[in-house]
């Protein structure tokens, strides 16, 4: 047993109290000195409150230190008994007590402190013992520590003034199973007593800070990488797992080493290399295991002979001797086995293949080249392997960029033509409608045409969606609000199965959008979300402000700073794997069954989003769920810009009717608009070709009021001519018809004023009426 000598403590505590008691009898001799009454009062009211309050003091030091002191018999008892080593320190840190195990750990000596003894089991021990008072917080607390004879648990409780330190020594069987290397104590014997005993194996040990920067390293790791690193990616890839094989580089050569990693706290980590058996003498070193490139000696069938150090790194195993390349990669196409018989063979040397790795979390490519050797009169393969993952990762984003690309200008083509003629059917079956009132016989059937076509017209719309080249109407939107009104029609969406929750951000931005298009968005998202569960669950539609500080790049997107809408869309459903989260914006892509889906929905979402000016992506873990996140660029308010001076007002009035030329290369569509607006009293003039509808205008006594003219035509386009056609006549109003979006005829439009857009399909009715309000 230790105790330290406590007698200067009490005079030392004692010696305010004293001092106050000398000021006072001071205050006395100089009133006794003095002969005025006054003064004589004053001080000897002084010397009064002066001793009194040396008497409290010196009562609450004594109720303390009697506390103190019963508190170190009752800590003295429970630690003589105790089998770990246990120190009693006061509020100084200065050790009181050591019991007779803690007496046997450490050599102590008069004035010793705590943290002297933890100098013994870390490289930090002030840090250690400040940062364990400051957990213990009037209570207790214990604290792992990992040092380079083991691993120990430090207990501390705070009594009174009092701390009380235990120390225990956890087994080192309580470790990752390491076969080949021997760990603490033998069988049957007890752990050695302290940090330094001979039971303790010497393991390499380092403490790395949070940024990966080595704090400490032992002498045993400095032997064995034999240098002092600072980083620990110097020896080892990050991150670093606990139980994990590693290939180090030594002065030796290479070597394999299993980590144990544990927490420090204050964002250290405190790591110990355990090396693992090293081949048999007998094994003949091979000049590959010193190369830093990976390595592989192959058979021709397909059995690795050997693999040298950096290639067992890019596999992630300790060793590939004797197994097979097809264990650890597959082919991309071509069968592996083929593969190396015509390298065998001498067919298609020195040319690289790629292979895709085993990995189940991600996917790692490797760039393989072949070379042939003979060894001992056999034929042998040498295996140079390249990482070529962030090189198939960009390949695969480049394709997959021209794919959409090459799909959304099919989509936008086959929209356009399809619009023609969906114009022609619903336009010749409005002129039939005209002659035919309910009663008659035909009118259902025209009424069914009708709709259907109207039907077709929404698919196509969602062609060209996905395409980019619908048309919008913009407005100032509260996402909010937007919410709200589709409330109802979402629950009834959903079901009874299905709970639809809205959580909103109090401050979130206006963006700019079509009102309509975006409720087509969010009826998607969550009908897609029902689907996924089958069994019922939530949806949680979720909006917030969302702050880009910088430049985001994700899923091929680069989202610009500032500030944002966001809308996430989260359910509890199946979730879609990871090798198919790329594809689910792809038209005519879907998980569902056939005739279950048409594959239309998430891409008609995509087009939507992007067209808005917005952004989507979508995360997923299967069995757990999907969340569908969409960022929107807030609305800004900008000041009002200079209005362009007013158009002269025309002398005289159009008269009723009006002169119209209409220009449309498609014949069935022209038709019918040119037999629509002559039922409405309007003078048709028809033109096949712009070319056609120039030379019409060459008769200078011809009047015409309105051009209703296609934007894509062969030869000169419907902007063109117009230019050119309002120069001899300015003024006259425009009427642009087209498949396409409006956003096509953006700069076209800025030199032609006085004109509107109308898209195609449109009604006997929407084309009567856009001329009507054109010659208001």
């Amino acid at each position: 047993m230790y105790e330290q000598d406590r007698l200067h403590g009490p005079l030392r505590r004692a010696l305010p109290g004293l001092l106050l008691a000398g000021a006072g009898l001071l205050c006395l001799v100089i009133g006794a000195v003095l002969r005025g009454d006054e003064a004589t009062v004053a001080l000897f009211a002084a010397a009064g409150a002066l001793l009194a309050i040396s008497g409290l003091l010196a009562l609450y030091r004594g109720i303390r230190r009697s506390r103190a002191q019963a508190a170190l018999v009752v800590l003295r008892q429970l630690a003589e008994g105790d089998p770990a080593p246990t120190l009693i320190e006061d509020a100084s840190g200065r050790l009181l007590f050591a019991n007779h195990t803690a007496a046997r750990w450490f050599t102590l000596v008069s004035g010793d402190h705590v943290a002297d003894l933890l100098a013994e089991m870390t490289p930090e021990p002030e840090e250690l013992r400040h940062r364990v008072l400051l957990r213990a917080e009037g209570g207790g607390v214990s604290e792992e520590v990992v040092s380079p004879s083991g691993r120990y648990r430090l207990t501390l409780a705070l009594v009174e003034t009092l701390s009380c330190w235990r120390i225990d020594r956890l087994p080192q069987t309580a470790a990752p199973e390491i076969p080949g290397e021997a760990i603490g104590a033998p069988d049957g014997e007890t752990a050695a007593p302290g940090p330094e005993a001979a039971g303790a194996a010497p393991v390499p040990v380092l403490t790395v800070g949070r940024s990966g920067t080595v704090l400490y390293m032992n002498d045993v790791a400095r032997r064995m990488i034999g240098r002092r690193i600072r980083r620990v990616d110097e020896v080892l890839e990050l991150p670093l797992r606990s139980g994990k094989l590693y290939q180090i580089v030594t002065p030796e050569g290479t070597r394999s080493v299993r980590l144990r990693c544990a927490d420090a706290g204050v964002g250290r980590q405190e790591v110990l290399l355990h090396p693992v058996d090293q081949p048999s003498p007998g094994r003949a070193r091979s000049g590959l295991d010193d190369l830093p490139v990976p390595l592989l000696r192959l058979a021709p069938d397909g059995h690795i002979l050997h693999a040298n150090a950096a290639a067992c790194r890019m596999l992630e195993v300790s060793s590939a001797d004797g197994t097979l390349l097809g264990s650890h990669m597959e082919g991309l196409g071509r069968s592996i086995a083929d593969w190396l018989a015509d390298a065998a063979a001498g067919r298609g040397l020195h040319r690289s293949e790629f292979l895709r790795l085993s990995r189940p979390e991600r996917e790692v490519f490797v760039q393989v080249t072949l070379n042939r050797v003979m060894d001992g009169g056999r034929t042998e393969l040498v295996a140079l392997l390249n990482d070529a993952t962030e090189l198939k990762t960009l390949e695969a984003q480049f394709v997959q960029s021209q794919k959409m690309q090459a799909i959304g200008q099919l989509a936008g083509g086959v929209a356009h033509d399809f619009n023609n003629l969906l114009t022609a059917i619903s336009g010749h079956c409005d002129l039939l409608l005209l002659r035919h009132d309910q009663g008659d016989a035909d009118y259902a059937d025209l009424q069914q045409i009708n709709q259907n076509a109207n039907r077709a017209a929404g698919l196509v719309g969602q062609l060209l969606a996905f395409s980019r080249k619908q048309t919008l109407s913009v407005e100032r939107l509260d996402l909010r609000d937007t919410l709200s009104d589709l409330t109802h029609l979402l629950n009834r969406l959903v079901g009874e199965r299905v709970q639809l929750i809205l959580r909103h951000d109090p401050v979130l931005p206006q963006i700019r959008g079509d009102r309509r298009q975006l409720e087509q968005v969010l009826m998607n998202l969550v009908v897609n979300a029902r689907d996924a569960m089958a069994a019922g669950g939530e949806i949680v539609i979720e909006t917030q402000r969302v702050v880009v500080q910088e430049a985001l790049s994700r899923d091929r997107a680069r989202v610009e700073p500032g500030v944002y809408a966001c809308v996430k869309v989260v359910d509890q459903g199946e979730g879609i794997p990871q090798d198919k989260l790329q594809k689910v914006f792809e038209p005519f892509f879907t998980t569902k069954r056939t005739g279950e889906g048409t594959g239309l929905g998430l891409s008609t979402v995509y087009g939507i989003v992007k067209q808005t000016g917005g952004f989507i992506f979508v995360d997923s873990v299967v069995g757990e769920g999907s969340c569908f996140t969409l960022l929107f660029p807030a609305y800004e308010e900008v000041a009002a810009a200079e209005l362009p001076p007013a158009e002269p007002e025309r002398a005289a009035a159009a008269p009723e009717g009006g002169a119209v030329l209409l220009v449309e290369d498609e014949a069935p569509v022209r038709a019918f608009a040119a037999r629509a607006l002559r039922l409405r009293g309007f003078s048709v003039i028809e033109a096949e070709t712009a070319e056609q509808a120039l030379e019409v205008l060459e008769d200078a006594s011809l009047k015409v009021d309105v051009f209703v003219t296609d934007v894509v035509m062969p030869g000169m386009d419907g902007p063109s001519w117009v230019r050119r056609a309002l120069e001899l006549r300015p003024g006259t109003r425009v009427v642009f018809v087209s498949g396409y979006a409006e956003e096509s005829l953006d700069k076209s439009r800025v030199a032609v004023p006085n004109s509107v857009f109308l898209p195609k399909p449109f009604s006997l009715s929407e084309l009567t009426e856009t001329v009507e309000q054109q010659l208001a």
